[in-house]
């Protein structure tokens, strides 16, 4: 079957047919005078056949060009991967700060592997034994149950920025996940309605204080809340999230931690270490933030 095909109205190569029988063009040209030369069809279908020769693709071409391709990304992903395991932990290690785990370890994980992978799971060796501490009493107490972590500080010097946080730039800080319960089955769960931790809020309930409102004129308070896209299969456990924050509090070493005051009522925290944050920074409750 032969289906003709013109060409557009305002092209100049408008009176040119497309013929297309089992895949081969044929082309026949009518003169127009002051758009195209009048050309023979053998002289139209040598013009095209040119052209898709080089549009074309070449096999043998094609595999070395892909290979290459390939190539330099392995490449450049097994150069990250040496520096970000090898190379920086010691040089982190002089400016007083090593990694929190890439798999679990001592019952702490990074919620999302991407924490450790872009550098932003370091902190003081004081702090990360504690949260080994706090791993470790927890999977005591409620078996098979991890301590997710999320942002810590960058392995440099004192004062780099863990952007978006104010904070994180001294290996003192850590965020860490809630805990949440299966809806489905009642039972413990080691998830996150979060892909990244942030932005699962627990707001206010009614007759609990209601800071989030107090500080609606600050942008980026509540900023993660209402667009990270949330797992609706998880419900908050409110038993073993006190008791992780009670773990942390009875750690000497730890000095300030922020949690909405809402939680806090609602958890029955009454530790002087729980502090009121300012509202130019962000929302306390979809995690913790401990500090040393």
């Amino acid at each position: 079957m032969v289906t003709p095909v013109t060409l557009s109205q305002y092209s100049p190569y408008r009176h040119l047919t497309v013929t297309l029988p089992f895949e081969i063009f044929h082309f026949y040209s009518r003169p127009h005078s002051g758009c195209i030369p009048n050309r023979s069809h053998s002289g139209w279908r040598r013009h095209l056949s040119g052209i898709l020769d080089n549009l074309s693709p070449d096999s043998k071409t094609d595999h070395k060009r892909y290979w290459r391709i390939a190539t330099r990304y392995a490449l450049f992903i097994g150069l990250y991967l040496i520096t970000i395991l090898i190379i920086m932990p010691p040089i982190a290690k002089k400016y007083g700060r090593v990694p929190l785990p890439f798999i679990e370890t001592n019952h702490v994980r990074p919620l999302s592997i991407w924490t450790a992978l872009l550098n932003r799971n370091y902190v003081r060796p004081e702090l990360r034994a504690i949260t080994y501490t706090a791993g470790d009493e927890m999977n005591r107490k409620y078996p098979g149950t991890v301590i997710n972590y999320m942002d810590a500080n960058f392995p440099f010097r004192d004062g780099f920025p863990l952007l978006p946080h104010i904070s994180h730039n001294d290996g003192r800080k850590l965020d860490v996940a809630f805990h949440y319960i299966d809806k489905a089955t009642g039972k413990h769960s080691n998830g996150n309605p979060s892909p990244i931790g942030y932005g699962g809020s627990e707001p206010p309930r009614k007759g609990e204080p209601d800071r989030p409102s107090l500080c609606i004129s600050n942008w980026q308070y509540s900023y993660m809340y209402g667009w990270m896209p949330l797992s609706d299969k998880l419900a908050f456990d409110q038993s073993r999230t006190q008791d992780m924050i009670n773990v942390f509090i009875k750690q000497k070493g730890i000095k300030t931690i922020y949690l909405e005051p809402h939680l806090k009522k609602r958890l029955h925290l009454t530790s002087k270490k729980i502090r009121l944050h300012a509202c130019y920074s962000v929302r306390h409750d979809d995690h913790v933030h401990v500090q040393l």
